[in-house]
C-alpha cells in the first residue's frame, strides 16, 4: 500500500471531525465538563425575552480578582471568554434591585435560597471569601448552582449582564 493511501483516510477523518466541531461551535453547542450542572452537551440559545429569575444561562465572567483567583486555584476552566475562561453555566437567582444577604446560606429578598450553603474553605482547605451581600446593581445578575462546591455569585458577587451569552439548554447531559 502506498503512503498516499494511508494518509488519505487520516486526512479525510481529520477534516470531517474538524468540520463537525466547527459546526457545533458556531451552532452554539458547548461541552460542560464541570459538576456544577449536568455533564454533557449544551446549547446556547438566544435570549429573545426579558431575563427572569430561574433562567439557566451561559455567562462570560468579568475580569476581577475573584476570577483571577478562580483560575489560579482551578475552580474554572480556561476557555474563550475575554478573561480566558470557559463560559459558566449557572441559574439566575437575583436580578437588578434585589437584596442578597450572605451568611451561612444565601437569602434573597428575605427568602432563603435552597442549596446555598456558603463554605468557609474549598476542598483543599484554602479559605473562601464570600460576597458581602447587598443590592444587585443595575445591569447585573446574581448566579447560582445547586452543586455544593460550585464557584458562583456566593463568592464572586453579581456579574454584569454584558457577559450573558444566552440561555443554557441541555441537549445530551447526565448527572455525574
Amino acid at each position: 500500500m502506498s503512503r498516499g493511501h494511508v494518509v488519505s483516510p487520516v486526512l479525510v477523518t481529520s477534516v470531517a471531525l474538524l468540520t463537525i466541531a466547527a459546526g457545533g461551535w458556531f451552532g452554539g453547542y458547548r461541552l460542560n465538563l464541570t459538576p456544577s450542572e449536568p455533564l454533557g452537551l449544551w446549547q446556547i440559545e438566544p435570549l429573545t425575552r426579558p431575563l427572569s429569575v430561574g433562567d439557566m444561562v451561559f455567562d462570560c465572567p468579568p475580569s476581577s480578582k475573584e476570577f483571577a483567583l478562580a483560575v489560579e486555584r482551578g475552580y474554572v476552566h480556561r476557555g474563550l471568554c475575554p478573561v480566558g475562561v470557559a463560559p459558566l453555566i449557572k441559574t439566575v437567582v437575583a436580578l437588578s434591585g434585589q437584596r442578597v444577604e450572605i451568611g451561612s446560606d444565601v437569602v434573597i429578598d428575605r427568602l432563603p435560597l435552597p442549596n446555598s450553603a456558603v463554605r468557609p474553605s474549598d476542598g483543599a482547605g484554602r479559605p473562601l471569601h464570600p460576597f458581602a451581600g447587598g443590592i444587585v446593581p443595575s445591569g447585573h445578575l446574581f448566579l447560582h448552582s445547586d452543586f455544593a462546591s460550585s464557584y458562583d455569585s456566593r463568592y464572586f458577587g453579581p456579574v454584569p449582564e454584558t457577559g450573558l451569552l444566552g440561555l443554557a439548554r441541555p441537549v445530551l447531559t447526565f448527572d455525574p
